[in-house]
C-alpha cells in the first residue's frame, strides 16, 4: 500500500483550481442568451433607476411577470420598447 502525503499546500492549490472552474462554468452560463430576465439584469442593460423601471412598468411600456415577488422582464419585450416597437 501506497502512502500519499498531501499539504497544506497542495490543499490550497486544489481549491483555488476549484474555484476558478467554478468561476469559468459560472460565466459562461450567464453569458447565454436569456429569455426572461430580473429587475436587476434589465436595469443595467439600460442604465436606469430602479424609479424609472418601476415608471416604464407602471405606465405599460415595459411589461413584467411576477413571480414571488421579483418582476421578470422578456427580453424580446424590452428589445421591441428600445426599437419603438408596439405590440
Amino acid at each position: 500500500m501506497v502512502v500519499e502525503l498531501i499539504t497544506k499546500d497542495d490543499l490550497e492549490t486544489f481549491r483555488r483550481m476549484l474555484l476558478g472552474d467554478i468561476k469559468l462554468l459560472l460565466s459562461t452560463s450567464t453569458s447565454d442568451n436569456k429569455e426572461w430576465l430580473r429587475c436587476s439584469d434589465v436595469r443595467k442593460m439600460l442604465k436606469i433607476s430602479p424609479g424609472t423601471l418601476q415608471n416604464l412598468r407602471i405606465n405599460g411600456k415595459l411589461k413584467s411577470q411576477k413571480v414571488g415577488g421579483i418582476h421578470f422582464y422578456k427580453l424580446t419585450d424590452i428589445e421591441n420598447m428600445i426599437s419603438g416597437k408596439t405590440q
